[in-house]
């Protein structure tokens, strides 16, 4: 049980938290832990998100694809991290991904209700909630003008940033010339030249088919030094 609570004190929503009111919320809140084995689909697109999911052990895949999936982004992510929280709440709460288990996983899922309890029974648990969603919100801020006048690194870096979450790895873009080019809005001698020097830079890996980012961070820099 010791090892349980260190783990849920390092979760986003229980950081702060003291160990007397984590026990208090455990004894009066349905907790419901869920394994999944490899390869097993946790979420999957369209889903309605009925409940917050929290990554307690292993690795989640998260895969997300155009309409004619003929573009797609992929990360991992890894405990403590959670799975889609902005689509707990507001107009459209179905999940844009599917989500995988990588490896086995194990899953601490709460549903809408409780927990909605949860943030009204502490600030602590409200503001830590508002932190993250506020977070992700924010993406937009830094790269929103990427896409119309931004360089072609600034675009992508923005597309691929506002698709995946902080801490996430192993992010990639499996894409078609044609269409990358397309949502980039730019000619296929252009993005080459652009990959080509992000690659030297060491932002990314690629082929004609596939960009394999080394660093996230990097792509955020992109976006917050160019001019």
């Amino acid at each position: 049980m010791e090892s349980m609570y260190e783990k849920l004190m390092e979760l986003p929503l229980f950081q702060g938290v003291s160990r007397d009111k984590l026990s208090e919320l455990i004894e009066k809140t349905p907790f419901h832990f869920v394994k999944y084995n490899k390869g097993q689909q946790i979420v999957s697109a369209n889903d309605n998100c009925t409940h917050i999911r929290f990554i307690i052990s292993g690795d989640v895949r998260i895969d997300i694809s155009s309409t004619n999936r003929r573009v797609a982004v992929s990360e991992t992510l890894s405990g403590p991290d959670v799975i889609g929280a902005d689509y707990l709440f507001g107009r459209n709460t179905f999940y844009p991904f599917n989500a995988t288990a990588l490896t086995e996983c194990g899953i601490l899922q709460i549903v809408k209700a409780d927990f909605i309890n949860i943030l009204m029974s502490d600030k602590v648990f409200l503001f830590n909630m508002l932190n993250m969603l506020s977070r992700n919100s924010q993406k937009s801020t830094f790269g929103i003008m990427a896409l119309s006048s931004g360089s072609i690194a600034e675009r992508l870096a923005f597309i691929v940033t506002s698709l995946t979450q902080k801490g996430s790895k192993d992010i990639k873009i499996v894409y078609k010339q044609k269409d990358l080019c397309s949502i980039l809005g730019v000619q296929r001698s252009s993005l080459i030249h652009a990959l080509e020097k992000m690659n030297i830079d060491g932002v990314i890996d690629y082929t004609m088919t596939e960009i394999k980012v080394n660093s996230r961070e990097a792509l955020l820099e992109i976006l917050h030094s160019e001019d």
